[in-house]
């Protein structure tokens, strides 16, 4: 029996994110594909666009980027992740600090991931976003302060790795799916390969 996603044997599948998570999520749809690397793009996006189609331009900003170096074969996976709480953006933190204080605006409040990714392939860029929801359970100081300081969460949005530790102490509820809030739908994604 062969992979679904057969069709995807004529590209160099190639996967434009530095994300360990990304990777392994990736890895779950049981295709070849190599970390592409090297490529600044600023995450800056227009004031007036809707906040949860932040991540999706984001997305294609980077994969119109990555795709001034691709060739014809290439296949390239571009994603944004972002949380939004109470109409702000909360993107990485910038030092342990601000970790904790995004996390104890978090507590015992709903938060909405959502995650654009986009793919480039044949000359075109493909691309969705996936919302989820997300409900914090209170979180004592003690428990912030302990999790940033053990887990050292400053390369995710939010602050966060619902994978981790506070993921499994913290969060009484979600709404969507698991795996965007650990930074790639994989479900949406398998849908834009397979449809390739």
């Amino acid at each position: 029996m062969e992979n679904p996603l057969e069709n995807l044997k004529r590209y160099n599948v190639k996967l434009a994110s530095a994300s360990p998570r990304r990777r392994e999520l990736l890895g779950m749809l049981g295709i070849e594909f190599e970390v592409m690397r090297g490529i600044e793009v600023e995450e800056s996006y227009p004031s007036t666009i809707a906040l949860d189609y932040v991540p999706e331009y984001l997305a294609r900003k980077k994969a119109a980027a990555y795709a001034l170096q691709a060739s014809p074969d290439d296949l390239i996976i571009t994603a944004d992740t972002v949380v939004i709480l109470g109409g702000e953006v909360l993107g990485k933190p910038k030092s342990d600090e601000d970790a904790r204080l995004m996390l104890k605006l978090m507590s015992n409040r709903v938060h909405q991931v959502v995650t654009g990714v986009a793919v480039v392939a044949d000359g075109e860029i493909h691309s969705l976003s996936a919302s989820t929801f997300v409900e914090f359970a209170p979180l004592t100081e003690e428990e912030i302060i302990w999790y940033v300081d053990q887990y050292r969460p400053l390369d995710k949005a939010g602050s966060y790795g619902i994978q981790e530790w506070i993921g499994a102490v913290g969060v009484n509820r979600i709404d969507g799916s698991f795996y965007n809030v650990m930074g790639l739908p994989v479900h949406r994604l398998y849908t834009i390969l397979k449809s390739l």
